[in-house]
This record gives C-alpha cells, structure tokens and sequence, in this order.
C-alpha cells in the first residue's frame, strides 16, 4: 500500500496555514493553531483516530476564532481527500455512538466523494472558555465540503458544551479511522459507479 500522506498549505488575508497528515499513523500530533480548545479537539482528534497530525496557523484571532478554525477544516478536509487518494481498498463508511460523561453522541461518515451535512447537536452554551461553541458545527462543515464525504453528527444527549465538543471530535476520529481503514476484501473503489 503507498503512503496515505497529505501536505496542505493555504494563506489567505485571514489565515496562514500549513498541516500534515498521515493516515497510517500512531496518533502523535503537534498543534499549534493560535486557539486553545481547538488545539485540544485536534490533539484528541489525532490521538483517537491514530492519525499523525501537524498544524500550524497565524490567523486574525484578534478578530475572533472563526476564521482560524474553519480554514484549518477546510484543509484537515483537503489533506484527506489528498491522502486518500482514489479510495481503492478502503471501508468507506464508519459510524459509532460514543460516551463522554453525560453526553452521548452519534457519528456517521461515508467517504462517498460527495459531501452533505447533517448535524443535530445544540450546544447548551454559547461559549466553552473563549471559544464560540457554533464554530464546533462550522469546523465539520469546512471538512465535510473539503473531505467530499457525508458526514452526520447526532447529539443524543448531553448537559456540559465541553463534553458534547469532545465527544464530537473524539467520535469524528473514530467513525473516520473506520472509514479509512483498509478491507484486504476490497481491492476494487468500493462503489458499484467504480468511482467515489
């Protein structure tokens, strides 16, 4: 199997981003983003889908988080697409239910090659410390719409805004680390069109 690599670079007036991607990794991470708790969603997002993951941004976080959070979704997405290539051999789909204290959440993928997004999860506050909690579902979108997957986020239950973030980013890692695997069954793109 080659390397599932990917190297994404974006700069715009907003943001100067620069990431690295390895599928195939041990979960090691180095994440410099300017933003706290995004630095600790993509820390435990690397950890949890074994994916090894560099990031570094300058972005006007003077302003606020939202541009630095979304431009680092849309390339996380990008560098996915990137390593994955043409998807021969892999999974394709991953879903779990995952646990985070009170907080239960489900994630559905399908790395179909077209992306749509279905997220159901309020956040009970608007704030998690300096972080704007909306920019947990615009992350997700930026990927979805780069990663060309459909990607689906129940929230069934939860109190604490921190926990049902971490559950999303925890259940994300997962549902994807499913998704990429590879099926020694599958040699062909797993999709009777012959192409995702």
């Amino acid at each position: 199997m080659t390397q599932r690599t990917a190297q994404i670079d974006r700069q715009t007036a907003e943001t100067k981003i620069s990431l690295k991607l390895n599928l195939d990794g041990s979960g090691k991470s180095k994440i410099a983003s300017g933003v706290g708790f995004l630095d600790h969603m993509l820390t435990l997002f690397a950890k949890h889908g074994l994916f090894d993951l560099e990031v570094t941004c300058d972005g006007d976080v003077q302003v606020d988080a939202h541009h630095t959070t979304e431009d680092i979704g849309i390339c996380l997405g990008q560098a996915f697409a990137q390593a994955l290539g043409d998807k021969r051999g892999i999974t394709r789909y991953g879903h779990i239910i995952l646990p985070m204290e009170e907080t239960l959440v489900t994630i559905a993928v399908d790395l179909s090659g077209r992306n749509y997004v279905v997220f159901q999860a309020p956040m009970p506050s608007p704030k998690i410390g300096d972080f704007d909690s909306e920019l947990v579902e615009d992350f997700w979108y930026a990927f979805a719409s780069n990663a060309l997957c459909n990607f689906h986020v129940q929230l069934n239950y939860g109190r604490n805004t921190h926990h049902i973030a971490e559950g999303i980013f925890k259940g994300s890692a997962r549902a994807l680390r499913t998704a990429i695997a590879v099926d020694p069954r599958q040699t062909d793109v797993p999709s009777t069109k012959g192409v995702l």
